[in-house]
């Protein structure tokens, strides 16, 4: 299985005068960035999301946003006068201490207030608040299991993609392998030339010299290894197209191996020909970072 790190899913639903709406959200990241944005006094709910989440996500910048409203056909829960002047005393004395930390904190709205937990409450109460995060909790994970399967759909169609470029990789490379050595006339040409600067250049030849002047022009214009380490290179990254769990970073790393092969065969082709070939093959490398990157 290959999943995508881009994703989204939304989630709505109602329970104990609750209404809610869930967003889930993902892109590409290097590690696994979670940005959880729950309403106030809910912070149990957020470290089962953010559990869940952890395990069930390797990569990506994940937003995961709740909104709560009260159902249009329930009793607006009012609090007291009390709770009221005990919440705003507490939110100016975390104000103060902020200031003379030099933090800024946002402003509170009036609306902040309704969903505050003023205290444990009545039986009844702590019922319904139990009832509510348990209905919140398991509409979580169903937004988690179609986030989940949304980046598993992706990866499918990713994976479809590389595996073609892959194959379009394995064409080029023996292409080039072709017109390396169709080349050798070309490159016996250049060996020709090569002595002929010497032997114009002195009347004594030094067969130490020659022998580096030949060495040299072969080291230039041999693509073998580059052509095999391509080969190599193909293997492995269908090798890990095969393979389950996250596999995106290494993907990725392998890649910039086959684009270093590409820039060194357009550097030693000396050829019209292979240097069409090697441009077009940067081109596909080009093209498989672009949908590696995207991989978790």
């Amino acid at each position: 299985m290959v999943n995508s790190m881009t994703g989204f899913a939304a989630a709505q639903g109602a329970a104990e005068g609750v209404r809610w709406s869930w967003e889930m959200r993902g892109v590409n990241g290097r590690g696994l960035d979670l940005r959880l944005r729950f309403p106030e006094g809910y912070g149990a709910l957020e470290t089962e999301a953010r559990a869940a989440a952890t395990k069930r996500l390797a990569r990506g910048s994940v937003t995961i946003g709740l909104r709560l409203a009260q159902d249009g056909g329930a009793t607006l829960a009012v609090p007291t006068e009390g709770q009221i002047d005990t919440a705003l005393t507490a939110i100016a004395g975390i104000e103060t201490q902020a200031q003379k930390r030099g933090l800024t904190l946002a402003p509170v709205r009036a609306t902040d207030l309704f969903w505050l937990r003023f205290g444990e409450g009545s039986g009844e109460d702590a019922g319904k608040n139990e009832r509510l995060n348990a209905a919140l909790g398991a509409s979580f994970r169903d937004l988690l299991d179609a986030f989940c399967a949304m980046r598993e759909s992706e990866g499918k169609a990713l994976k479809d993609v590389l595996e073609e470029r892959l194959g379009r990789t394995k064409i080029l490379v023996e292409q080039a392998r072709s017109a390396a050595g169709e080349r050798g006339a070309q490159v016996r040409r250049a060996i020709d030339a090569a002595l002929q600067r010497i032997t114009e250049a002195t009347d004594t030849v030094d067969p130490e010299r020659l022998s580096q002047e030949l060495a040299l022009i072969g080291i230039k214009s041999d693509v073998a290894e580059e052509l095999d380490r391509l080969d190599t290179h193909i293997e492995a990254a269908n090798e890990l197209l095969g393979q389950s769990g996250p596999m995106g970073r290494k993907l990725d790393f392998l890649i910039q191996e086959f684009n270093r092969e590409a820039n060194t065969l357009c550097a030693k082709s000396q050829d019209k020909a292979l240097t069409a070939i090697g441009l077009d093959l940067k081109l596909v490398v080009d093209q498989m970072r672009e949908q590696a990157q995207n991989m978790e």
